[in-house]
Order: C-alpha cells, then structure tokens, then sequence
C-alpha cells in the first residue's frame, strides 16, 4: 500500500492528513492558520502539519511518496509557485522549494475546488466516475473538473469556472464584475439576497418571523423552512433558486458531459428538497442526445475530508503521469 500526504490549506485552517492510494485516511490533524502572518511561518506549520500526520500514522518520512497541497487562489503545478491566494498572504511564493526544505519529497499543488472534485470522484458521491464535475454552493459558487482520472484546469491553470457561466444575460451583479452570473443565482449568499428581499416585498410573509428570529438576517435554511410551513413567498424563494440552480448545472452539463455532477456546502442539508426537483429541470435543460446516458446528479459525500483526500490523490496521480515534483 503506498501512503500519501494531503495537506488542505484554508484561510482559517490548515489540516493534513495520511491517505493511502484507495483514498482513504489513516489519521489527520489540524491547526489555525492565522492568516495574518508571514507567508512563510505559515509554510513552515504546512510541513510542521505534514510531519506530525505522519508520525501519528506510525509512519517514516521514507515511507510516504509524496505530498499534495490544495490550496485557495492560482497555484502552478507546473513551477510549484502560489501565485495568488484569496484571503491568504501568498503571492508568487515558490510553494514546492519552501516545503522541501522541510520534507525532502515530492511536491505537488492545484486549486482547493479542483482536488475537491478529485476526491468525490474516487471516494465520493461520484465514486468510481473517470469523468466528474463537483460544485460547492457558499458565499460563491465553486467548481473542479475532473476528466479521465485528472483534474482539468485549463489554459494556464485559470479555467473551469463555473461558477461565472453567465445564466442570465443583464443579470444581477456578481463579485466578478460581470452581470448574471451562475454564482450571483444559486450561492448560498444569493439565496439570502432573495429570501431578504421577499420578506421585505411581503410583510405578512412567515419569512419575516424566521428572520427576526435569526437575529435579523436570513440564511440557506430560512427560506426552506418557511416553505415547509406553507409560506408562498418561501415557496416562490426556493422554486426560483431551484430554478436557477438547475440552469447553471444545464450548461455545465452542455459544456463537460460528466458522469455524475455532485453539488455540495450548506444549502444541500436540506436533501431531497433540493436534490429531486433540481435532478429533474437540470435534465430538461440540457441538450440531451437520444438514447445516450444521462449524468447523474448527487449530493457530495465527504464533507471536510475532501481537501485532505483530493490532495492527496492529485499528488498520487501526478507521480503516475511522471512528473517530478521536485
């Protein structure tokens, strides 16, 4: 069994863990980031991470092939340089040469979304899927691509957003500059905006209530719940991001033809309230030949791991296509 490093490093966390080449991990940690310091104290705990992993797994630093990182931002796999991280004081740092002053082994980087993506594919909700697309609903809309086994980041590893596949044409702003965006629709903060916006437009809306007593704010669950109850304006909230999910997932449907699309983050806890309807109108809007196979769209399965695993996994991968990582 061959042993592996996944270190998954985020603005508020860094976490690592051992995985071996099924995807499955041995033991993991995890510890602060504290983003507000230099970029390479927080290099230096990236391996502190890494050799910590690896003693509480039994293991030997001779023992491990190599050590994948996911990291937030533009990562060039190809030079082994971040060059830019949101939300992280990273620019241009050659992330490759300052872990192996610590580690001396293979070292591997891509973007969080995209070992996300990889890690659903081979232990997730697209388990066992060569060709895959993961999508994370939050504050934006996230995407990795996975195509025969590997992630595909496009032209100079700057592609597969997703989430700014323009929906509505003059649409409502989004974080990128541009107008109608899938992101500016179906984000978590997108659901909000409307669910705010529909309890101010009808004030004897049950929205109103969860609402003040959630502090004064709306969240991915607001209008779900309000729904339940009965509520039309709810009920209005929720069809019409349904609605905008599925449109988004048409066009990547359109553009990847996947095996499976797994959708994942908070707003997908509310299951098959959101999966059903969301299966079936992404189906409709998608150009689908007759008689072909139709993706499958399921929910994501593995949560907080997905970074340690898909990490992981890419490093595995890479030192299988031959590449040094040194």
């Amino acid at each position: 069994m061959k042993y592996f490093v996944g270190i998954d490093l985020g603005g508020t966390n860094i976490k690592a863990g051992i995985v071996d080449e099924q995807g499955k991990i041995i033991c993991k940690d995890r510890m602060k980031t504290n983003a507000a310091r230099d970029q390479l104290a927080i290099v230096r705990d990236m391996a502190l991470m890494a050799e910590k992993v690896i003693k509480q797994a039994g293991k030997n630093v001779s023992e491990i092939e190599a050590i994948g990182i996911g990291s937030p931002g533009t990562p060039d796999n190809d030079t082994g340089y971040l060059i830019y991280a949101n939300n992280l004081p990273f620019r241009n740092l050659p992330m490759r040469k300052e872990i192996r002053k610590h580690l001396d082994l293979p070292v591997f980087i891509d973007n969080d979304a995209n070992v996300a993506a990889l890690a659903e594919s081979v232990a997730g909700g697209a388990h066992g899927a060569g060709n895959a697309v993961a999508i994370t609903l939050g504050t934006g809309v996230g995407g990795g691509v996975v195509i025969n086994h590997r992630i595909y980041s496009g032209f100079n590893h700057a592609g597969c957003e997703v989430g700014h596949i323009v929906i509505m044409a003059g649409g409502e702003d989004c974080t990128c500059g541009r107008k109608g965006c899938f992101e500016a629709y179906a984000s978590a903060s997108a659901l909000v905006r409307e669910t705010e916006k529909a309890a101010r437009n009808n004030p004897d809306s049950i929205l109103n209530r969860l609402i003040a007593e959630n502090g004064g704010h709306a969240d991915g669950r607001t209008a779900f719940i309000g729904m339940r109850e009965g509520d039309k304006a709810a009920s209005e909230v929720v069809d019409f991001y349904i609605e905008m999910l599925a449109e988004g997932l048409g066009n990547v449907i359109n553009g990847y033809m996947p095996e499976v699309i797994v959708i994942g983050g908070g707003v997908c806890n509310e299951g098959d309230a959101l999966l059903i309807p969301v299966r079936e109108r992404a189906l409709k809007k998608a150009y689908l030949a007759p008689n072909v196979a139709i993706p499958r769209i399921e929910l994501a399965t593995m949560g907080n791991d997905a970074g340690i695993v898909g990490a992981a996994m890419m490093a595995m991968n890479c030192l299988e296509d031959g590449i040094e990582g040194k």
